[in-house]
């Protein structure tokens, strides 16, 4: 009992040493490091994170071991590596700080997701391409997740409004402006079309394969986007996840693979996640699903 009291009369004393401010400090650095690190995940400089983090990790060790040469080394890269680190990110260097500039930092970091308006725009999508496949209309397009597509949006043109059957019709209709192009769909919201995305390095696709789903397979090999195609040829509907194509699908199929990419926590059956070629392994059912082409 002494022992608990004299902890609490310690800690007591610790406690009364804090101010307000402290607290105030120490919560906006605590969102702040939060809204960064989200950031990171949500784009591909994720990757260069962690490749800084083991340089860093590395050199902690080597001076721990009193592995000088190896310390040596590793302290000129870290010291380089701040040069070339600015050098690589001033795109979103210069970002941050025309979003400071216009009085809109916390608008780059992303909002919640709205599970409704993504159930809505798979709704809108597999109906689109129901009517897309019948008429074998090519189509595009792009479900982002953590990674995001600015640059391909760049190449596009912005914009920002709900996922609609017929808007969709009517972007990829052959004769409309922004037909050649991909929709990228955020957070169940359209904000870009006819936008270009990078082709698959893939040697071993199939060669009847078109460029919207070379397009296609390269956005999924590099990003965790879903990406959905019609082909213009046959009319048929694909799925590109992971680098892997999923072709020949019905539009049950679409809806039931984009929900469970999309949506994984209104899955049936609860606890258990879908991927979404597991879930056509099996030709059974009377599916139309075809083979896979990819990695």
């Amino acid at each position: 009992m002494e022992y608990v009291y004299q902890f609490a009369q310690e800690l007591l004393n610790y406690l009364r040493l804090i101010h307000i401010t402290d607290l105030i400090d120490i919560g906006i650095m605590t969102f702040v490091i939060y809204k960064i690190i989200m950031l990171v995940r949500r784009s591909s400089s994720g990757q260069v994170a962690k490749g800084v983090i083991l340089v860093l990790a590395a050199l902690w060790v080597a001076q721990m071991l009193r592995l000088n040469t190896v310390s040596f080394f590793l302290g000129r890269v870290v010291e380089w590596g701040v040069v070339a680190l600015v050098v690589l990110f001033q795109p979103e260097i210069r970002k941050v700080l025309e979003q400071v500039g216009n009085n809109r930092l916390w608008n780059m970091f992303d909002k919640e997701e709205a599970p409704d308006e993504i159930e809505h725009a798979i709704q809108q999508t597999v109906e689109a391409y129901a009517s897309l496949s019948k008429s074998k209309t090519g189509a595009l397009m792009v479900f982002e997740r953590k990674n995001l597509f600015d640059d391909s949006i760049k190449t596009g043109t912005t914009l920002d409004c709900s996922v609609s059957s017929e808007l969709l019709k009517n972007l990829f209709w052959n004769k409309a402006p922004l037909h050649d192009g991909a929709v990228i769909v955020r957070k169940g919201r359209i904000v870009g079309a006819g936008c270009v995305l990078p082709l698959s390095g893939n040697v071993n696709l199939s060669r009847d394969l078109g460029m919207r789903h070379r397009a296609g397979i390269g956005a999924s090999e590099h990003t965790d986007a879903v990406v959905a195609i019609v082909s213009e040829e046959t009319g048929s509907i694909s799925v590109a996840v992971g680098g892997m194509l999923k072709r020949h699908l019905a539009p049950e199929t679409l809806d039931r693979l984009l929900r469970n990419e999309l949506l994984p926590e209104r899955a049936p059956d609860e606890g258990q996640k879908f991927k979404l070629f597991s879930l056509l392994k099996s030709k059974k059912g009377g599916s139309r699903d075809g083979e896979d082409e990819g990695k």
